[in-house]
């Protein structure tokens, strides 16, 4: 309501929110869900919980066209940036390298991954410091229109039906229990957003490209965020399997101790459900 006031912080990946979110820095924040997992099993699933889904798809593998690399053996010895070690697009990196039996240079392998912010990693591919990334959208679409970049992997090709969760509403598990209330206002809003943006999506493009401006002092090109918006869908489902496959893959690159974790109580989405009882929609499992 308008008692209510909502303070903003940007960050540039997952795991710096996440902790923010540890310090009580922030009460609740959108992130990948490798941050969310990380964060739960670190806290011993006390500091958090997933109550609703923001968004699927729009990730991919973006390499230098003067870069050498045309197949996936051509990665070694290579500059491979990720958002930030240990974020989504991070654990996405390894795994897929693993999948080729390749190892990054921290882990005893040949292929260097180095976390960088999203913006920055257009500047290393004019200067050729970078051979590829694992990037989100819009930053993978900039790459290619912008960096000499081509698309190598768009990451939908490698889960089942396309669908990966790539964004998460995470919130403090004491502000849940505190203001109840207030989260579910929040998660009505997140719902009723969603809906927007996917029935005037160029009005949404159009604000989501004001903020970039905002934030990073020079704006996308229309044909990148059509291009980008085409990759990913935005949605309130949190997409409970491919998270429970994305900790998987997150154990595999040794991210999570030395045995998989419970995740059985990472989700709270009563509060979703009710919101979507109300508007006559099917719950979420």
């Amino acid at each position: 309501g308008t008692q209510v006031k909502v303070q903003w912080t940007s960050f540039n990946a997952g795991p710096s929110a996440i902790e923010a979110l540890f310090a009580g820095a922030i009460d609740m924040t959108y992130v990948g869900p490798n941050p969310a997992i990380n964060g739960y099993v670190r806290s011993n699933g006390e500091a958090l919980r997933v109550v609703a889904g923001a968004a699927s798809g729009g990730a991919s593998l973006v390499v230098r066209n003067d870069s050498g690399i045309n197949k996936p053996e051509d990665f070694h010895g290579k500059r491979v940036a990720s958002p930030q070690f240990g974020n989504t697009q991070d654990v996405a990196l390894r795994n897929w390298l693993k999948s080729y039996g390749m190892k990054s240079n921290d882990k005893g392998g040949d292929v260097q991954i180095v976390p960088m912010a999203n913006p920055d990693q257009l500047t290393l591919f004019l200067k050729k410091d970078l051979d590829a990334a694992w990037a989100p959208e819009p930053w993978a679409t900039r790459l290619v229109h912008e960096g000499n970049g081509r698309l190598m992997v768009d990451e939908r090709t490698l889960w089942p039906n396309g669908k990966f969760v790539i964004g998460l509403l995470v919130v403090n598990s004491k502000f849940l229990k505190a203001h109840p209330d207030l989260v579910k206002n929040w998660i009505r809003a997140n719902l009723e957003l969603t809906d927007w943006i996917n029935a005037h999506q160029p009005e949404a493009k159009k604000l989501l490209n004001q903020q970039i401006l905002a934030e990073t002092g020079k704006a996308f090109a229309p044909a990148i965020l059509d291009e980008a918006f085409s990759r990913m869908e935005v949605t309130y489902d949190p997409l409970h399997d491919a998270l429970t496959t994305a900790a998987k893959q997150a154990f595999d690159s040794g991210f999570l101790g030395r045995q998989m974790p419970d995740l059985s109580g990472l989700y709270d989405l009563s509060l979703l459900n009710q919101i979507l009882a109300e508007k006559g929609r099917k719950a979420i499992q």
